[in-house]
């Protein structure tokens, strides 16, 4: 075979080698998976966050700073200063009587047997009642007097004056209740007290029984 000039030698080799340069970048800028897909990018370190979509529709966005412990406070501390104070919140009771000048009187006793503070104003309506529940001789008459309010912490006490003439002195008719049934400020429902005091007045002359408003503390 005849020799192959040197300068022509050159230029073939030099062809070859940017074909097969050319075909190993080809090939390496299509890589797939096996889907046939492009395979996906990766994330490049340091990349900025990708930022939120849009917002569902009808969602609310949280109130900065107040979190549901925060909300639940508040409305624990709003129901424990709610006003008045209701019947269920309170104890009621009959104290020692205290006699005097012809008349017979007795401290009537509403205690806060709740958890919270509530408050009570004016008078408290009171009625004796037999053991069947049925009323004996008419409502209470109001003294007179100022009412105030009367806050009450828990465990402590208003009192209302409940009087009327000693029987033996009136000669007024008696019965004696079983029960007096005490009702708060502005309440329905009332409390029932057992009544050991013996005979009140029901009826005929002199038979009013009187009740003052309340004050703090659990009577004279």
């Amino acid at each position: 075979m005849a020799n192959t000039p040197q300068p022509l030698r050159r230029t073939a080799l030099l062809a070859s080698g940017v074909a097969v340069l050319g075909l190993l970048t080809a090939c390496g800028s299509e890589s797939a998976t096996s889907s046939g897909s492009p395979e996906p990018a990766t994330a490049t370190r340091g990349s900025a966050e990708p930022t939120a979509g849009p917002a569902t529709p009808g969602a609310t966005s949280p109130t900065v700073g107040a979190s549901p412990s925060d909300t639940a406070g508040s409305a624990s501390a709003s129901a424990r200063t709610d006003g008045r104070c209701r019947t269920s919140e309170l104890r009621a009771a009959v104290g020692r009587v205290d006699p005097g000048a012809g008349q017979r009187n007795f401290p009537v006793v509403l205690t806060n047997a709740s958890d919270r503070t509530c408050t009570v104003y004016g008078y408290p309506g009171a009625a004796f009642v037999d053991a069947s529940g049925k009323q004996l001789g008419p409502d209470p008459e109001r003294a007179s007097g100022s009412p105030e309010t009367v806050t009450l912490t828990p465990g402590r006490s208003a009192w209302a004056g409940l009087s009327f003439s000693s029987p033996q002195v009136s000669g007024a008719r008696t019965a004696a209740p079983a029960a007096l049934l005490v009702t708060p400020p502005d309440e329905k429902e009332p409390l029932k007290v057992t009544w050991t005091a013996g005979e009140v007045p029901v009826g005929g002359n002199a038979s009013s029984v009187s009740v003052t408003a309340l004050e703090p503390g659990a009577g004279p």
